[in-house]
């Protein structure tokens, strides 16, 4: 009865756990196939490493590699159908990581209801992710590299005229041109910006 119990609460966790992208890439990746990934608009330029090991994933029958691939290129497909397409590597990068943390969500809920052999599986494809991220080569910023440049944007706005309603928005915007090439979040970027802000007016 305890077994059965711990199982209904671990699937109920898992759906809570992966509403952020799995209804739409874990379960859909089942129906994406080479075919719909070269149909696939033009996108980020590093998509099409992810295709090419798409196809020697298959080859080799590797079951983890071709489910993450499969989930990350049915994610792309989604987004290109909607407002925010990913179009550079960083968005996809972004995308990547944002799955990342999901996996180790789902394997961290599995741990605590005694299911080690799915928190194993979802583990295994957060290590897969995590390969995807390093092969991108791409700089990822955090707050310690994003302080010093936000600090400096902020008083660059100001000295412009700069006003306090817009400052935020400026601030953000130009700190995104500055790092076109490299992988800011903005769930990092925009409190960051703010806490800044505010410090500097308890400042002056």
């Amino acid at each position: 009865m305890a077994s059965r119990q711990s199982l209904r609460a671990f699937q109920a966790i898992r759906s809570l756990a992966t509403a952020s992208y799995r209804p739409r890439t874990w379960q859909a990746l089942r129906f994406y196939s080479e075919a719909a990934a070269n149909e696939a608009p033009a996108s980020a330029p590093y998509l099409q490493h992810l295709k090419t090991d798409l196809k020697t994933a298959m080859r080799a029958k590797d079951a983890p590699r071709l489910a993450v691939l499969r989930a990350i290129l049915s994610e792309n497909l989604n987004a290109s159908k909607t407002k925010t397409p990913i179009r550079t590597d960083p968005q996809l990068v972004i995308q990547i990581m944002k799955m990342k943390r999901s996996t180790e969500d789902t394997a961290a809920e599995a741990k605590k209801v005694g299911r080690d052999d799915l928190a194993e599986k979802e583990l295994e494809q957060a290590k897969i992710l995590e390969e995807y991220i390093v092969k991108s080569k791409l700089e990822v910023l955090g707050e310690e590299q994003l302080r010093p440049m936000i600090k400096e944007e902020i008083e660059l706005s100001i000295a412009e005229g700069g006003q306090a309603k817009t400052l935020m928005a400026d601030v953000i915007k130009r700190i995104k041109v500055a790092t076109e090439d490299k992988v800011v979040e903005n769930k990092i970027l925009a409190p960051l910006v703010k806490e800044l802000i505010n410090e500097r007016n308890k400042q002056n």
